[in-house]
């Protein structure tokens, strides 16, 4: 008894198995795009609903920007200040503040020449004995004080003629690039908390609600690239050296009655399954290559994971 129905099931399953040697099977699929989080923020806008499609540059969802507006308008006051700083080295000192170096140097000279008047002539009165040692130390040391501000401020005249040094305007710069390298960071992480597609396509999911603050790294809008998908199929071992690039091919697409003209756009070089050494000449058919034919714009309706059927040449 249990031979006999071994037998009828095996003719069963061999009525039932009508699939052509010459078809490729897989299913339709598209590039699959995550738009991640950069930072921890709240969504504030979802303005573009699921299932709807989209095109690049449309926005898919809005992050509160409030503490990075703040960030990138801090970095704009620091770049400048350093370019007014770079401004003013390169420009020099001007003509008021060189007269006023000038006029601050004829100051000294003058208040010189009465210290050392007085610091003469109380050296007399001690040599007559008529004043202290400590009042001939003292006014020696206004002398000597009057000097050195003197030279101070005729090394602060000649630095004012003379200009800027070439090491400080080279350092003046360098400050000016990297507080302008910083505005650049911040302007990125900020134009980051307004999500857009990359690429057309159809929105298919959004992970988060409105209102809820996301986790830097998570996905926040998924979009399934292409205004239609293509087949991913494996192809026979047989037909690997048939095909080509821009192939034209025929796909059969489960649940549809006629069949769609697609193009082979990408097929493997090596085997997707077990090399071609472990096998021996008898099932070296059973090696697969993958590939992706892609289908026209009118196939744009047809949703993934359907299974579908490739003839091979």
């Amino acid at each position: 008894m249990r031979s006999v129905i071994s037998g009828l099931l095996l003719i069963f399953l061999s009525a039932c198995d009508q699939t052509p040697g010459n078809i490729a099977l897989g299913t339709l699929e598209r590039d699959r795009i995550s738009h991640t989080a950069t930072s921890n923020e709240v969504i504030v806008d979802l303005p573009v609903a699921k299932g709807s499609m989209v095109t690049k540059g449309t926005v898919l969802v809005r992050l509160d920007n409030t503490q990075q507006t703040a960030q990138v308008a801090k970095a704009k006051a620091d770049v400048a200040q350093a370019v007014a700083h770079l401004e003013k080295l390169q420009k020099g000192a001007r003509d008021e503040e060189i007269a006023g170096a000038r006029a601050n140097v004829a100051g000294k000279k003058a208040t010189l020449l009465e210290s050392e008047a007085n610091y003469k002539r109380i050296k007399n009165m001690a040599l007559k004995e008529l004043t202290s040692k400590s009042s001939l130390d003292k006014a020696l040391a206004e002398r000597d004080s009057d000097r050195a501000n003197l030279l101070s401020a005729q090394e602060q005249l000649r630095a004012l003629i003379k200009g800027t040094r070439e090491e400080d305007l080279r350092m003046a710069e360098a400050s000016l690039q990297a507080v302008q390298a910083v505005l650049a960071v911040e302007q990125k992480r900020l134009s980051d908390l307004t999500i857009t597609a990359t690429r057309d396509g159809v929105l298919d999911n959004l992970p988060w609600n409105l209102g809820e603050r996301v986790t830097a790294g998570s996905p926040l809008a998924i979009v399934l690239a292409g205004k239609s998908p293509f087949a991913r199929i494996y192809v026979p071992e047989p037909y690997r050296v048939k095909l080509k690039i821009n192939d034209s091919l025929i796909v059969h697409v489960d649940g549809l009655d006629k069949p769609i003209q697609g193009t082979l756009s990408w097929i493997a070089n090596e085997p997707a399954f077990s090399p071609y050494y472990a096998l021996n000449q008898a099932e070296r058919a059973r090696l697969m290559y993958l590939a992706e034919v892609q289908l026209p714009d009118s196939a744009s309706h047809l949703p993934n994971g359907v299974p579908a059927q490739v003839e091979m040449p």
